[in-house]
């Protein structure tokens, strides 16, 4: 099944009275179940392409569709209930809520379901084990480090059982061996899963682990390698 689709994608943004092409005309399409990077230099369109294909921005031109769905035909609740329903998102500063435990920050997005209190916790003690963290549940984000963060950060878009993960630059604040293991946990969760990731990274740890690597540079698709 194809879940994301974008046909000659445009998106433009204005800058101090000029206007910047971030992506111009990209062609990609991503299966489910691939495990997979979008790579190039800063500014090259990577991190665009992902906040697109997330429904976090709307394109200039072209088409995007994300599991079948033109994201154009969509209203802004639409959009809203895609993204709550269907995507989980991964960032490099992990985004989690300060004031709320390693626990309330998984269990957030279950709560915007409403899924009841029971079902939560059974989903939230599920993930932490499975980004072994058991044990952990009351700890707030600063009494963590960096890579305990970012597995909370990778349990909350999981817990909600997302057919597509979209990980932005997921390792850029971690030192090589953390980012290393968390890279084998979202990896494992791929194979046992069927969970679709698609990272944007200039990171060569992430392509290593990467199945497919399309590099995008000044907007477009450059090459693709397949592994």
């Amino acid at each position: 099944m194809t879940v994301i689709k974008a046909e000659n994608l445009v998106k433009d943004y204005g800058l101090n009275g000029t206007t910047v092409h971030a992506l111009r005309g990209v062609n990609l399409e991503f299966q489910g179940g691939e495990f997979s990077a979008i790579a190039g230099p800063s500014g090259s369109g990577k991190s665009t392409f992902l906040h697109l294909a997330g429904c976090l921005d709307t394109h200039s031109g072209g088409a995007m569709s994300i599991g079948g769905q033109d994201v154009s035909k969509l209203s802004k609740r639409q959009l809203a209930l895609l993204r709550r329903n269907s995507i989980g998102f991964i960032f490099q500063a992990y985004n989690l809520i300060p004031v709320l435990s390693a626990e309330e920050n998984i269990a957030f997005p279950l709560t915007l379901l409403g899924v009841d209190k029971r079902e939560i916790r059974e989903l939230t003690e599920s993930v932490l084990k499975q980004v072994g963290l058991e044990g952990m549940e009351k700890r707030y984000p600063k009494e963590m480090s960096g890579g305990q963060q970012q597995r909370i950060a990778i349990a909350r878009a999981l817990v909600k059982k997302p057919a597509l993960i979209l990980a932005d630059e997921p390792t850029a604040n971690l030192d090589s061996k953390t980012g290393r293991e968390i890279l084998e946990i979202m990896f494992r969760l791929n194979q046992d899963e069927g969970t679709t990731f698609i990272f944007s990274t200039h990171d060569s740890m992430v392509m290593e682990f990467a199945r497919r690597v399309v590099y995008i540079r000044d907007g477009q698709v450059d090459r693709e390698e397949w592994k």
